[in-house]
């Protein structure tokens, strides 16, 4: 793998939306030499303002503009989740290579479209960030790959937030158009099950939970995955902002960051404040790239860890794994042992480590269209599974008109 210091060619990235997903990307994009910010898309003209004044690059309205901008390599859509496929086609008609966020799109039509456009420009398409590219997970699948612990027959995974009662867009509060739990949390926890279980995901049982009339879209999920390989995966989530699991992750934050477990209810006291939708709005937009509220990284990143997606563990046939932040717990027939992670330098180095080795050595990335897409069938079928109360068959009649609906 090419090392950061060793790097001479940069990867040139345009980046379309400066909303709260280029934020959290910001310090990795600032600190790995591998990349060089040279352009922007945003209908926010303050955004917009600043990332010229931050990158002395040009800042576009229209992504139009961007796609077309010569001094680009690859497009970074960071764009809201129903953009995406739109997104896509036009970077690719550009032949830009796309790195596009989480979910890959709203529909599996959508994303058979996006996967479609990039091979026929020629270009790659990597969607993340998705938690299955942190450290943690990488080398607890590398532990089972050994053979040492034999096959993996059980995964728990399950991850207790704030994620409902921070301030939210109208249409990210509306299922249909690719809001809640599902589609922005279930993203990243379906996607590293499938990582550590190494097999096709065969079956699904889910129920959702949607319990704040003010927050009308599911804030909560559980869900039983059934893998060919015989094992089976249970995932939780809970974002309506009370039990916090990073309190069984040593307090370190889902960014790797120390979290202060005496700041708890915040997010809370502060959407109390709120007094509409469009305020709401407004307040999220104040906290992201250029708004009143946003704090500038005063260094690469302040992280002590790794990212993380909460509590899980990984039990094989002749042990049990737990990744965390910093280590990854093994427990074996006579031993408890701790394997230590070496601190990142680098925030999410290893979306770039997929991007660049995608785009100057030609290596197919981990976690491409194709992996994306049974990542979202799965997503979809939870929430079926929930709204028909039953077991739903993964690639058997799993139509997309079936998922977007917000189930009762």
């Amino acid at each position: 793998m090419t090392s950061h210091a060793e790097s001479t060619a940069r990867l040139r990235l345009g980046v379309v939306g400066l909303g709260r997903a280029f934020t959290l990307m910001l310090p990795t994009f600032l600190a790995d030499r591998r990349v060089q910010l040279v352009g922007a898309c945003d209908p926010r003209e303050q955004a917009r303002r600043q990332f010229e004044r931050d990158f002395d690059a040009p800042a576009y309205e229209a992504i139009e503009d961007l796609a077309a901008d010569s001094n680009v390599d690859a497009l970074y859509i960071a764009s809201p989740h129903q953009l995406h496929a739109e997104h896509t086609r036009i970077a690719a008609a550009n032949r830009k290579h796309v790195l596009v966020e989480k979910p890959m799109a709203l529909s599996l039509d959508e994303c058979d479209r996006m996967i479609a456009d990039c091979a026929n420009a020629g270009v790659k398409l990597i969607v993340g960030h998705c938690h299955s590219f942190d450290t943690p997970y990488l080398r607890t699948r590398e532990l089972i790959g050994s053979g040492k612990f034999g096959a993996v027959k059980m995964i728990q995974a399950l991850n207790y937030t704030d994620y409902l009662q921070r301030p939210r867009r109208p249409e990210e509060l509306s299922t249909a158009e690719g809001g809640g739990a599902v589609f922005s949390q279930a993203a990243h926890q379906v996607d590293v099950v499938r990582l550590l279980a190494g097999s096709r995901a065969t079956r699904v049982r889910a129920a959702v939970g949607n319990w704040d009339p003010a927050r009308p879209t599911e804030g909560a999920y559980t869900a039983t995955l059934w893998f060919e390989n015989g094992a089976f995966a249970s995932i939780t989530y809970n974002g309506y902002g009370h039990f916090d699991s990073d309190e069984w992750m040593d307090w370190v934050g889902e960014m790797g960051k120390p979290k202060n477990p005496e700041a708890y209810g915040g997010a809370r006291r502060l959407l109390q404040q709120v007094q509409s939708a469009d305020e709401e709005a407004r307040l999220k937009a104040e906290g992201t790239y250029g708004g009143t509220r946003y704090v500038s990284p005063s260094t690469a990143d302040d992280a002590t860890a790794f990212q993380h997606f909460g509590p899980i563990i990984v039990s094989c046939e002749g042990g049990d794994l737990k990744p965390m932040a910093d280590a990854v717990m093994i427990y074996g027939p006579d031993s408890r042992d701790r394997l230590v992670l070496e601190r990142p330098t680098v925030p999410r180095s290893e979306v770039i480590d997929e991007l660049y080795l995608a785009q100057f050595y030609g290596v197919t990335p981990l976690h491409d269209g194709e992996w994306a897409r049974d990542t979202l069938e799965i997503c979809l079928a939870m929430l079926r599974s929930s709204e028909e109360q039953r077991d739903i068959t993964l690639g058997v009649n799993v139509e997309d008109t079936q998922s977007c609906e917000n189930p009762s």
